[in-house]
């Protein structure tokens, strides 16, 4: 049996506002439409009447009201659910490559010139086609989560994790400094290399090679991701396994005022 969604206090608040909102109204216009008729037809409305008029809208509207703003509420709820999961990759539960560049862009995109930094790394497990051909793709697969659960580890709360693709991730590191940047690229390919699987009596371990570009000016995600697949292609050339970061030129600035990467 599919479980309601839970409403959280936003959503009670917003049932409150809704349901006593649409009960004034509902009372304002009894109260309004007896008052003419009674006018009309009669010396007007008494006590009683006054009583009787906001009474029946509340006893038989204000139940109704309340039902249809529940149910609605919960029908946002979940929409909401089904718009995460749709964001997901169902392998790692990272965000999946749409999702990963649309908020990635959110944020070049919505930041002000003048406080825009931060980076991007691109993570690729290391000799992964062999782990797929030899041990079978239900050990890739089980391989690829515990990556991905090291690189969630490793990243602050802000930041963002989506699977590129096959055995690569991309980090996107919202205003994140060189030395931060660095720090968590080293982090992940350290903890992924802590990652061992034994199957049939073979042991094996992982690692993963990591690309970056650090930028601290507006730069189109295109470029940025170029950037750190450059440097990502280096390491892969030099024996895998390793960290190489590039700093984006700021226009405008003398290069040899930048920070240095490998």
């Amino acid at each position: 049996m599919q479980r309601k969604p839970r409403l959280n206090r936003r959503d009670w608040a917003r049932i409150a506002l809704q349901t006593l909102g649409i009960t004034m109204i509902a009372v304002s216009v009894s109260l309004l439409g007896a008052h003419l008729i009674l006018s009309t037809f009669s010396a007007g409305l008494n006590l009683t009447g006054i009583f009787a008029t906001i009474a029946l809208p509340i006893v038989l509207g204000g139940p109704t009201t309340l039902g249809f703003a529940i149910q609605n509420a919960r029908l946002r709820e979940a929409y909401r659910r089904l718009e995460a999961a749709a964001a997901r990759d169902s392998l790692t539960a990272c965000l999946n490559h749409g999702a990963f560049i649309a908020q990635a862009n959110e944020f070049l995109n919505g930041t002000p010139h003048g406080q825009i930094r931060g980076a991007l790394l691109v993570v690729d497990a290391d000799y992964f086609k062999s782990v797929n051909d030899r041990y079978g793709h239900h050990i890739g697969d089980a391989a690829l989560r515990q990556i991905a659960a090291r690189i969630q580890g490793a990243v602050r709360q802000c930041d963002l994790v989506g699977r590129l693709g096959g055995e690569e991730f991309g980090v996107f590191l919202p205003g994140a400094t060189q030395a931060i940047a660095e720090s968590i690229a080293e982090t992940i390919r350290r903890t992924v290399q802590t990652i061992e699987f034994e199957v049939e009596g073979n042991r094996f371990s992982l690692s993963v090679s990591v690309g970056g570009a650090v930028f601290e000016s507006p730069v189109d995600y295109g470029e940025l991701f170029r950037s750190a697949d450059k440097k990502l292609y280096k390491v892969k050339n030099s024996g895998r396994n390793n960290v190489a970061l590039m700093h984006l030129p700021v226009p405008g600035l003398d290069d040899s005022l930048l920070l240095k990467a490998g």
